[in-house]
C-alpha cells in the first residue's frame, strides 16, 4: 500500500486549483493522463475481453491524448471481426432479446459467419439499426423508468464503437467524471466525495439531479459535441441511426426525436460526451473564475454533486448551473436539487444559531449525513438509503414467497448470494447497523416463509439461527475507509500536492 501526506490534493477532487499550478488547467484537473499518478491507470489499457488494446486504438488513445484538439476522419477500420467478436463475448450471456427476438446463444451458433457478414454490412453500409423494444422497470417512488432493449447485432457493434469512442475521449474526459468509466466505479466517487468533505473546506453541497436526462436529452447539441472529435461520417452515420431508431412498445413503433435509449450498450458513452461538454468543462471553468473559496466537483452520470466554501458560491452556481443545462435542453429536478448547509463545522454553526442538525443528502444509493466519532469530533456516516433499504427487502420477500417450497439449502444458497451481493455494495464504514438490521429482516421473512410451508412446519428460532449462520453471510466492513482507498489510488508524492 502506497502511503503519502495528508494534505489532500485539488487536483484529483476538482477542487479551485491554485493561482499558480505547476500545470495547466485540463492537465490539474484530469490527473488520470499520468501512469504513475494514479493506481489505477494500468487497467485503462484494456479491452472488453481483458487483453491489450489493440495497436491501432492505442496510437488512436495517444494522438488524442496528445492533442485535445485533434479531429478523426478515419475510424470505421478499427471496427474489425476481432473487435466485433470481443464485443460480442462480452455481453450478457441471459440478457432479453430485442425485437429481433435473438438471445446470445442463438447468435453464438455459427458464430465465425454471422461476425464476417456482420462486418461487411457495417462496412459496406448495408446496416441497419433496429429500434429497441421498450420495457418498463418500477422505481422506488411507484413510477417506472423506461428502459430500451437493444437488438443483439446492435450491441455488437455499439460495444465495438464504445472502445473507438473510449481510446478518443477517456484520454480528455475530467477527474471528477466517474460515471462508467474503466477503471473508475461508484465507490471511487463516493471516495472522492468522501474525501473532500472531511479533508477539505466544504461548508455547503449543491446536490443536482438532472431530470430525466436521458429521455431529454438533445439530439443535435449530442452530434455537434461528437463533431467536436469525430470526423468520420461513417461513424457519425453509424450513431446517428442508432438515435433514431425509434421503440417499439406494444407492437407500436415510435419514433425517438430527442434523448437516447436506457438500457442500449453506446447511450452511457453518448451521456458522458454530452455532459463533459454542457457540464464538465463550465463546472471546471466556473470554479477558476468565479468561485472565491474551495470547490469540490464529483459526477457520476447525470447525478453530481458540488461541494462549497462558501453559501455565495453556492448559490451562484446553482443559479448559474440551471441556466447553463437550459441551453442545452436540460432542466434540474425541482424537488431532488438542493442547497445545504453540510460539512465538518455545519453542525457546530447551526447549533450556536439555534438550527436543527444538518440536513442530509444521498448520493448513489447511500445517504451522507454529519455525525461525530467517539472523541467528538467530526465524522461522515454513510448509510443505505431508506427507501432503497426498504424496496431491497420488499423484493426479497416477494421472491422468498414464489420459492417457498423449495428445499432449505437451495432457499439458503440464493439468500446468501443476494445479501453477499448486497453487502458487496453496502458494506461501507459507518453503515455496519444498517447492515445487521438488513439481514434480521431477511432472516425474519425466511423464518416466515419456512412456517407458512404448512401448517406442521414450526420453525423455531433457534432453527432458523442456525440455518442463518451457516448460509448467510456475516456483516463485514467490505470496503475501506474512503480517505484509505482514496490515498492508494490518487497518491500526493509530486511536489506542489
Amino acid at each position: 500500500m502506497m502511503h503519502g501526506p495528508e494534505k489532500s490534493d485539488p487536483a484529483i477532487l476538482g477542487m479551485k486549483p491554485a493561482n499558480k499550478p505547476g500545470r495547466t488547467g485540463a492537465e490539474s484537473v484530469d490527473r488520470r493522463a499520468g501512469a504513475k499518478e494514479n493506481a489505477s491507470e494500468a487497467r485503462a489499457g484494456r479491452t472488453l475481453g481483458r487483453e491489450t488494446a489493440s495497436s491501432s486504438l492505442e496510437r488512436v488513445r495517444e494522438r488524442a491524448r496528445q492533442d485535445q484538439k485533434v479531429k478523426f476522419t478515419a475510424l470505421l477500420h478499427h471496427v474489425d471481426v476481432e473487435l466485433l467478436r470481443k464485443s460480442f463475448l462480452a455481453l450478457k450471456r441471459k440478457a432479453a432479446p430485442g425485437v429481433d427476438g435473438v438471445t446470445w446463444h442463438d447468435y453464438e451458433q455459427d458464430l465465425e459467419t454471422k461476425l464476417v457478414d456482420l462486418h461487411a454490412r457495417v462496412h459496406r453500409g448495408a446496416y441497419r439499426a433496429q429500434p429497441s423494444r421498450r420495457r418498463l422497470i418500477p422505481k422506488e417512488d411507484g413510477r417506472q423508468r423506461p428502459l430500451g432493449v437493444t437488438a443483439l447485432e446492435d450491441k455488437i457493434v455499439q460495444r465495438a464503437v464504445v472502445e473507438v469512442l473510449n481510446a478518443i475521449y477517456e484520454p480528455v474526459f475530467l477527474g471528477f467524471s466517474y460515471g462508467f468509466r474503466r477503471g473508475r466505479s461508484q465507490h471511487n466517487a463516493l471516495d472522492a466525495l468522501a474525501f473532500g468533505i472531511t479533508r477539505t473546506k466544504v461548508s455547503f453541497i449543491v446536490d443536482a439531479d438532472v431530470r430525466s436526462f436521458f429521455d431529454s436529452l438533445s439530439q443535435p447539441w449530442l452530434m455537434r459535441f461528437i463533431e467536436h472529435r469525430i470526423g468520420d461520417p461513417r461513424i457519425l452515420r453509424l450513431i446517428r441511426e442508432w438515435l433514431k431508431a425509434g421503440v417499439m412498445e406494444n407492437g407500436e413503433w415510435q419514433a425517438t426525436e430527442e434523448g437516447t435509449p436506457q438500457g442500449s450498450v453506446i447511450s452511457p458513452t453518448l451521456a458522458n460526451i454530452y455532459l463533459h461538454y454542457c457540464f464538465d468543462l463550465w463546472a471546471h471553468a466556473w470554479r477558476r473564475r468565479r468561485a472565491r473559496g474551495n470547490v469540490v466537483l464529483v459526477r457520476y452520470a447525470d447525478d453530481s454533486v458540488a461541494g462549497f466554501e462558501h453559501k455565495d458560491d453556492a448559490e451562484r452556481f446553482l443559479a448559474d448551473l440551471r441556466q447553463r443545462l437550459e441551453k442545452f435542453g436540460l432542466a434540474l429536478h425541482p424537488e431532488k436539487t438542493r442547497l445545504i448547509e453540510f460539512g465538518r463545522f455545519a453542525a457546530e454553526r447551526r447549533a450556536k444559531r439555534g438550527a436543527s442538525k444538518p440536513e442530509t443528502f444521498n448520493f448513489l444509493g447511500l445517504t451522507h449525513i454529519c455525525g461525530q466519532n467517539r472523541k467528538g469530533g467530526f465524522l461522515l456516516r454513510r448509510i443505505t438509503r431508506r427507501d432503497r433499504f426498504r424496496a431491497r427487502l420488499k423484493s426479497i420477500k416477494e421472491e422468498l414467497r414464489r420459492r417457498m417450497h423449495e428445499p432449505i439449502p437451495e432457499q439458503g444458497r440464493w439468500l446468501g448470494q443476494v445479501l453477499r451481493g448486497y453487502f458487496a455494495y453496502h458494506a461501507v464504514p459507518t453503515n455496519n447497523a444498517c447492515l445487521q438490521r438488513f439481514k434480521i429482516h431477511v432472516t425474519r421473512f425466511w423464518r416466515r416463509t419456512l412456517v407458512r410451508r404448512g401448517q406442521k412446519d414450526v420453525t423455531s428460532w433457534a432453527r432458523i439461527s442456525k440455518l442463518a449462520k451457516e448460509y448467510l453471510p456475516a456483516v463485514v466492513d467490505f470496503h475501506p475507509w474512503p480517505q484509505d482507498r482514496f490515498v492508494v489510488n490518487h497518491p500526493r508524492w509530486e511536489p506542489g500536492a
